[in-house]
C-alpha cells in the first residue's frame, strides 16, 4: 500500500508533513486521514519538532477536501463515520502542541480549507484558491469550518463565504484574513521555512504555552482568558529555558534553548 502522508524533519527543528496524493488532488481518503493522525500523535510535544509545516504534494492542490469518489459507494452510516473521522483528524492538527503553518501550494476546498483553518498560520501560493464549497454540494462544512472561519474572519464575512460557496483566489483570501502571506509558488516553501525558523529559534515550551493561552483564552471572557494566560506563564517559571533566556540576555548572546 502506497504511503499517502510523508513526514520529514528539516534543519532547525522544523517538521514537514506532506499529503502525497497528488493524482487525487490530495483529497482526504480514509487511509490518508489515518496516516495523518498517526504522524500527529507521534510528533505531538516532541522536543525535536518545534514548528510544523503542513503542505500537499505537487503544485495544484493543498487538499481538495473529502474524497467524494470514495464516499459515493458508502452507506449513510459510513458517510457519518468518515465525516467524524475528518473532524477528529482536523481537531488533532489544532490540538498539536507545536505551532503549525499551513503551506497552501494549490487549491484548498471544503475539508482542505477546514484543515488549513485548524493550523495556527496560513501561507498561500499566488495561484491557490480556497473556499468552503459544501453548500453547493447539498451539505455544510462538517469538519469545523462553520466554527473556525467565523472566529478567524468574523461572523458576517464567514456567513457570506459559506452561504455562497464562493471560491477566493490567494489575494482575496489574504484580504479576508484567511491567509497571512501570499508568495509565488516557487518560493512558497522557502518562505514558509524562513517563518518556521524565526519561530523555532524561540523557547519551545514558550511556544507551546503561548498556543495554549491564545487558543483556550479566545474561547472565554477576558477575565477567564487572563487566568489561562497566568497559568500558562507560571508553567514556564521553573523551566531551564527561562533561566537560559535571562542569562543569554545578560551575556548579549543568542539563547540556546533545550525545551526543558
Amino acid at each position: 500500500m502506497t504511503q499517502l502522508v510523508h513526514f520529514e524533519l528539516l534543519e532547525g527543528h522544523i517538521g514537514l508533513i506532506t499529503l502525497t496524493r497528488p493524482e487525487a488532488a490530495n483529497a482526504m481518503s480514509v487511509q490518508l486521514l489515518q496516516e495523518l493522525a498517526i504522524i500527529l500523535d507521534r510528533i505531538h510535544g516532541d522536543p525535536a519538532v518545534r514548528v510544523v509545516l503542513l503542505t500537499g504534494a505537487g503544485d495544484k492542490a493543498f487538499c481538495a477536501g473529502a474524497d467524494l469518489k470514495e464516499r459515493k459507494g458508502m452507506s449513510e452510516q459510513q458517510v457519518k463515520q468518515v465525516v467524524q473521522l475528518i473532524g477528529a483528524t482536523v481537531a488533532k492538527v489544532e490540538a498539536l502542541a507545536q505551532p503549525v503553518i499551513a503551506v497552501l501550494n494549490g487549491v484548498a476546498f471544503g475539508g482542505g480549507l477546514e484543515l488549513a483553518l485548524a493550523c495556527d498560520l496560513r501561507m498561500a501560493a499566488s495561484h491557490s484558491k480556497v473556499g468552503l464549497t459544501e453548500t453547493s454540494l447539498g451539505i455544510i462544512p462538517g469538519a469545523g469550518g462553520t466554527q473556525r472561519l467565523p472566529r478567524l474572519i468574523g461572523i458576517g464575512r464567514a456567513k457570506e463565504l459559506i452561504y455562497t460557496a464562493r471560491r477566493l483566489n490567494a489575494e482575496q483570501a489574504k484580504d479576508y484574513g484567511i491567509v497571512e502571506y501570499v508568495y509565488e509558488g516557487h518560493e512558497l516553501l522557502d518562505k514558509a521555512q524562513q517563518l518556521a525558523l524565526a519561530i523555532a529559534k524561540n523557547a519551545p515550551l514558550s511556544l507551546i504555552q503561548a498556543k495554549v493561552a491564545i487558543n483556550q483564552g479566545i474561547e472565554t471572557d477576558l477575565a477567564t482568558g487572563l487566568k489561562i494566560e497566568s497559568l500558562a506563564y507560571n508553567a514556564l517559571i521553573p523551566t531551564e529555558d527561562r533561566l537560559e533566556g535571562l542569562l543569554a540576555f545578560q551575556e548579549k548572546r543568542a539563547p540556546q534553548y533545550s525545551g526543558k
